[in-house]
């Protein structure tokens, strides 16, 4: 393979304490911010195929500056280059986002291209297929297994006539199927796909003379097609309640709690 993709977001750390604006914005000035998790699994994985068949690894995020110190983390646990679209002129819509990566993207000519099933801030897990979808490529999500196999090494006649495929063992709420994708390909990580790496301090060092290249998008004048007017945090846990007696006792205590609270 000649080139990798890897997209990647920063997020908060899973173990931060978010704290809200009374205008519904989250203060994250003293926030610990990482790399999304489940995007450790893709750039571990897309290291892992450079290391077996050769090539380069980009990583690509959209973000402030903040969002380099994600990006030299990355190229100090093994990606060669780095590239930020500037998100200042980017609306907070997923479509939008698709449309300015997968612009990018696009001249690289990737052979894979890799990504988290999910981002654990938004949850929503659609960017990356919206970038496979603007780039008509072949998609597969949930990636617990991935290898690459020339034609001649599938156990089966392939559809197309590609050089190269991507077989995919994914996650299928607790079962698992396999699917052969023609390369270029995006392939979404799940959790289990591979154990993520730290980096080393010479890596660290080395990270720093990595290109990282900055990309104004063209945003254009399209408004966006979703829109977030307030985030909120979830209500505090009400204090439970303890049914006395017997069984049959127990079970009549409940079936009225229900009622009271009109649910039943």
């Amino acid at each position: 393979m000649q080139r990798i993709v890897v997209l990647l977001k920063q997020t908060f750390d899973t173990e931060e304490k978010i704290l809200f604006h009374d205008d519904g914005s989250i203060d994250d000035r003293e926030a610990k911010l990482v790399i999304n998790p489940y995007d450790e699994y893709a750039l571990e994985e897309a290291i892992r195929q450079k290391e077996q068949h050769g090539g380069t690894v980009t990583v690509i995020t959209c973000g402030n500056e903040k969002a380099e110190e994600a990006l030299r983390t990355a190229l100090a646990i093994g990606a060669d280059e780095a590239i930020r679209l500037a998100q200042d002129k980017l609306p907070d819509d997923s479509f939008e986002l698709a449309k300015a990566l997968a612009a990018a993207i696009e001249p690289l000519q990737p052979d894979l291209l890799l990504a988290g099933l999910f981002a654990v801030d938004s949850g929503s897990g659609s960017v990356a297929l919206q970038v496979a979808q603007r780039l008509q490529i072949p998609h597969a999500s949930a990636a617990v297994k991935l290898a690459i196999r020339t034609a001649d090494q599938l156990e089966q006649t392939p559809i197309t006539g590609a050089s190269h495929y991507a077989v995919v063992e994914q996650d299928i709420e607790g079962d698992a199927q396999t699917a052969i994708l023609p390369l270029p390909a995006l392939i979404t990580a799940q959790q289990g796909l591979n154990e993520p790496r730290y980096p080393s301090l010479p890596n660290i060092m080395k990270a720093k003379r990595k290109p990282l290249h900055t990309v104004q998008p063209d945003a254009g004048s399209v408004p966006a097609r979703t829109l977030r007017t307030r985030l909120m945090p979830k209500p505090p846990r009400a204090a439970g309640i303890r049914l006395e007696g017997d069984a049959r006792q127990q079970a009549l205590s409940l079936v009225s709690a229900l009622q009271n609270k009109g649910l039943l």
